[in-house]
């Protein structure tokens, strides 16, 4: 049996806490076949003890290894060290849109308040549960946003929070957007107005299309694509197609 192949690399892991830190430079062993969180593990057993770092399946599933590797958030468990040149450094830090709390863990309760915000699933008046009926085809173009496992790579790689800490009260952020265009979707959601409420309420108008959402999601959801553009033109068709407001006006009439 072949035996596999190792090597030292160079890797720098930031290390700190909210009010102060530093890139600490670290040689260790790497194995064929293993990807950055297997590192950051050998880390603390051997050199680093004290390294803190949030993790749970090691499958890319639970979204919890969220990082920024060489500046790119990604998930600690799905970058394979192949992909890095053996001279190639490989430096490890926080995510940079949330407070850090120490070493590679950030404070992401930003996201749980802005989930608290989405208006929830509104069923038809009258229809009780265990009475909805859908097709599947009626399901299609939403089911692709149930994917998602709230890595929140997406909420941290967008610019409008990313550089500019003050749109954090306005703006809900890439996941949760998907959120309400999911609903949005949705055939037996009752909900009035949500591609509007996106716009004047949750910040969809900050969104410039830039993609970089879809970018780095590890699910490879087209967040801007099927998600975020779609429901921008909704907006628009609800707020100022004049066809739109003349039918508002006429059916708000018939119905007085």
């Amino acid at each position: 049996m072949a035996e596999s192949k190792s090597h030292l690399h160079h890797f720098r892991v930031w290390r700190g806490d909210d009010e102060k830190g530093e890139i600490v430079d670290y040689p260790v062993e790497v194995n064929e076949g293993e990807v950055v969180l297997d590192i950051i593990h050998r880390l603390q057993a051997t050199e680093a003890n004290d390294l803190a770092v949030r993790w749970n399946c090691k499958a890319g599933k639970c979204g919890s290894c969220s990082a920024e590797i060489n500046g790119r958030p990604s998930l600690l468990c799905m970058t394979r060290m192949n992909t890095f040149a053996e001279d190639e450094p490989v430096t490890v830090t926080p995510l940079r849109t949330f407070p850090v709390i120490r070493d590679l863990v950030t404070d992401v309760s930003f996201n749980y308040t802005k989930a608290r915000e989405i208006p929830s699933f509104t069923p038809p008046e009258g229809l009780e549960p265990g009475e909805y009926r859908m097709q599947q085809v009626d399901v299609e173009r939403s089911q692709e946003f149930r994917k998602c496992i709230e890595c929140y790579l997406c909420q941290n790689t967008c610019h409008v929070v990313r550089d500019h800490e003050e749109n954090k009260e306005a703006f809900a952020g890439p996941r949760y957007l998907m959120r309400m265009a999911e609903l949005d979707m949705h055939p037996l959601d009752a909900h009035p107005n949500r591609a509007v409420e996106a716009q004047e309420e949750h910040g969809l108008g900050f969104c410039n299309i830039t993609k970089c959402c879809t970018e780095v999601c590890p699910e490879h959801i087209k967040i801007t694509d099927n998600a975020l553009i779609p429901m921008k033109e909704r907006a628009v068709d609800k707020k100022y197609d004049p066809l739109v407001w003349l039918g508002s006006k006429i059916f708000k009439r018939s119905g007085a």
